[in-house]
């Protein structure tokens, strides 16, 4: 009897022994087609000899040191080279070990920025319904996601959640993708003067979202008027790229893509790869130099925040990205990846939208697809997707509470970036063959 205490009571999963490239093995040697790379953080794949000897190596030299009295070498030269490779004025680093603790880092440091300038009073932060900040108390209340957030709502901290930027499903008939954006982005300005600017510290969201919206890219333009609406009322931006970030989209900053530059922004799951767990909240020099100029504390931390091996297998990660060319690779295979599930879905009764960026993509499941109505999520579809899947050796990422964290359907794919050509055909087949068995037993 295992003594572990699992995610789900009433499952008792198998046990993985070895990962080689895309593929995880099991102790009874089957193999799992990594299609999500767990949760998006595999990026490298399994078995990358480079990133286990940086590991290897730094625990020859150093394992742990407290950064209350000492930094270290890999978290320093982690820190030079993402900034070096960052958008526009971001020039600090704070290391932590996982994404909820990345965005509980920013949002506290978003409301310590305005401490310390004189204006206390600005204590809001304005997030987007069917977000996701991560499940700490402070990032739960960011985050939009109301199956998520609902047992535990007396603990939740008072936020303004505005409406996603969902073109599938919110952009009106006769409206372009570009007229669509600007007016999804107006919900901010719209909260802003209904709560008062004077209150206001911070705006924050997923570049692109990821596990409970499947991959949705935002309309053209929506990120340049955030940022001008931010600058306009002089708020600040935060942008979790926890999941979409660190090349999974095709650059290695998603808010590339957007042309715009965040205050803070959080990075990591496919930071450490899986290797190591590592996380890290970057800000601009003005946000940092209001600390710095002021009390100089930023009254926040974790004892394994900087950690040394941690920060070593992020630059070996992040050094192979860059230095492998893996980016341009990540926009072609993403481009053949959705090209691949247009092909075989693109025309199925029940795939409403195929959507993403780079290796990111994800598939809306409808009931009816002219209507675009949900199934109902009394059959736990999502939860019947993910098992079919796994039982033909597939792991992708199904989740239910699409569309308002109750109702919908989707299938978030997110490979490592090495998979090859007959790899993501034989994804796609694995999951085609489980989206049939799946939706002949629910219809």
């Amino acid at each position: 009897m295992s003594h572990v205490f699992p995610r789900n009571c009433h499952v008792q999963p198998p046990v993985a022994t070895g990962g080689e490239g895309v593929w995880l093995i099991d102790s009874e040697g089957r193999r799992y087609l990594d299609g999500s790379g767990g949760a998006a953080v595999s990026c490298l794949g399994h078995g990358d000899r480079q990133v286990t000897e940086a590991i290897k190596a730094q625990l020859d030299k150093l394992a742990f040191a407290h950064t209350g009295f000492l930094t270290s070498e890999p978290a320093e030269a982690l820190a030079d080279l993402l900034i070096a490779h960052a958008p526009d004025d971001l020039d600090r680093v704070y290391f932590v070990s996982g994404g909820s603790e990345a965005t509980e880092a920013a949002i506290k440091l978003a409301r310590q920025y305005w401490v310390e300038k004189g204006q206390p009073q600005r204590s809001r932060l304005i997030a987007r319904q069917q977000s996701y900040h991560g499940n700490t108390i402070g990032a739960l209340s960011a985050g939009g996601n109301e199956w998520r957030r609902q047992q535990f709502g007396p603990l939740l901290l008072d936020m303004s959640h505005i409406a996603p930027c969902y073109e599938y499903r919110n952009r009106e008939e006769g409206e372009t993708p570009e007229e669509y954006g600007i007016r999804a982005a107006e919900a901010l300005r719209e909260e802003i003067e209904r709560v008062g600017p004077e209150t206001v510290m911070a705006f924050m969201a997923e570049p692109v979202v990821g596990a409970t919206a499947g991959a949705l890219p935002p309309a053209p333009g929506y990120f340049k008027r955030i940022r001008e609406i931010c600058d306009e009322y002089g708020i600040l931006l935060i942008l979790d790229e926890v999941m979409c970030g660190m090349g999974r989209t095709g650059t290695l900053f998603a808010c590339e893509q957007d042309g715009i530059a965040p205050d803070i922004l959080c990075i990591a799951k496919g930071l450490g790869a899986g290797y190591q767990p590592i996380g890290a909240m970057l800000c601009s020099a003005s946000v940092y130099d209001a600390v710095a100029r002021g009390s100089g504390f930023f009254q926040h931390g974790h004892t394994y925040i900087g950690h040394p091996v941690a920060t070593a297998a992020g630059l070996a990660v992040v050094s192979a990205i860059l230095d492998r060319g893996l980016l341009p690779q990540v926009r072609t295979k993403g481009a053949a990846l959705q090209k691949a599930l247009e092909a075989r879905f693109g025309q199925h009764p029940h795939v409403g939208d195929i959507r993403g960026r780079g290796l990111f993509r994800g598939i809306e499941i409808v009931a009816n697809r002219a209507t675009k109505a949900p199934f109902d999520p009394a059959l736990k579809l999502a939860a019947k997707l993910k098992k079919a899947a796994f039982a033909r050796g597939l792991i992708c990422y199904p989740m239910s509470g699409t569309i308002d964290g109750r109702h919908g359907d989707h299938i978030l794919l997110a490979p490592p970036f090495i998979l090859s050509e007959d790899e993501m055909a034989q994804l796609v087949e694995m999951l085609a063959g489980a989206m049939d068995e799946v939706l002949a037993e629910v219809m």
